[in-house]
């Protein structure tokens, strides 16, 4: 079992690697490595700073059947991939974020229907994309966690690899079920 963290520069995506690494295998890898040449049963897109910066990422979400995790940039690369609409938000930087369960599904299943998480907002998707579910939301911002309706990928605008997140590593254990399917 074998789950790949994507790179895209945030400064947390150690912190993923290392929240999952004594649950699975784990490795960090470039957005710039080609799709054929990954090898894993599941991957996590990592924040960063820019979806201009993603490598990659969309590549990997087009062409390999995983299951596929993005965590705040990861969310919007999804979204962005599949027609949705990013843009910035209206509060930006990173903070305490309050977020209510709209919809329990594979990667939020055991959480509360409401806990706090460390999230950035500076980016956003404010458009859901099509096939896509909206799972969360917050008082700040309407799509928090999306899931696709008949693949397995998801996307998280929160950060559940900090402590600040209440049960992140639940999260991150929930997706690493998902990917052992």
């Amino acid at each position: 079992m074998r789950i790949l963290v994507i790179n895209n520069f945030g400064q947390f995506n150690h912190l993923i690697k290392r929240a999952i690494s004594e649950e699975v295998e784990t490795d960090l890898v470039s957005n710039q490595t080609p799709p054929a040449a990954i090898r894993a049963n599941g991957l996590i897109l990592g924040g960063g700073p820019s979806l201009e910066m993603s490598g990659r990422c969309a590549d990997y979400l087009r062409e390999l059947d995983l299951p596929v995790l993005g965590i705040c940039l990861g969310l919007q690369l999804i979204g962005a991939t599949f027609g949705g609409k990013v843009a910035p938000g209206t509060i930006g930087g990173y903070a305490e974020v309050d977020v209510e369960v709209i919809e329990e599904d594979d990667i939020l299943k055991g959480l509360p229907s409401t806990f706090k998480t460390w999230a950035s907002h500076a980016d956003q998707i404010v458009k859901s994309p099509p096939n896509f579910e909206i799972l969360a939301r917050s008082r700040i911002c309407e799509i928090e966690a999306i899931r696709h309706i008949k693949r397995p990928l998801y996307g998280v605008q929160w950060h559940p690899e900090v402590v600040q997140t209440e049960h992140g590593l639940k999260l991150l254990k929930n997706f690493i079920e998902v990917c052992r399917k």
